[in-house]
């Protein structure tokens, strides 16, 4: 049977790497962190913070709430409370159609 390449998932992020994710420093990432209990990756021996892709997820969600809708932090914490599914539900529709407009744009343009 020949050997089959599996690609490897990485499963923990470094806070840096969070980081770039959203164009952010670093430091906003730890503020968001004190600030939504949702955002709680597991610290290493050393106490470097492992962020998972649900991580992830989170730090995404209230980056859209604050800085693409423009809400206070205690707006989307309440927003979160209230609501979290909703909001998720939102964003990934959102982006459905951000990759669906991509898509038409780039075909106009090799429609010349």
């Amino acid at each position: 049977m020949p050997y089959k390449e599996k690609t490897i998932e990485k499963k923990y992020f470094a806070i840096g790497e969070v980081a770039e994710m959203f164009d952010v420093a670093p430091s906003l990432i730890r503020f968001w962190e004190s600030e939504f209990e949702i955002i709680a990756p597991k610290k290493n021996r050393k106490g470097n913070r492992q962020f998972t892709r649900d991580d992830i997820e989170n730090v995404r969600l209230i980056y859209h709430l604050v800085k693409e809708k423009g809400f206070t932090l205690q707006g989307a914490k309440e927003m979160l409370k209230k609501d979290s599914g909703k909001v998720k539900s939102d964003l990934d529709m959102i982006d459905s159609l951000k990759q669906v407009r991509s898509f038409l744009v780039e075909l106009r343009q090799q429609l010349g």
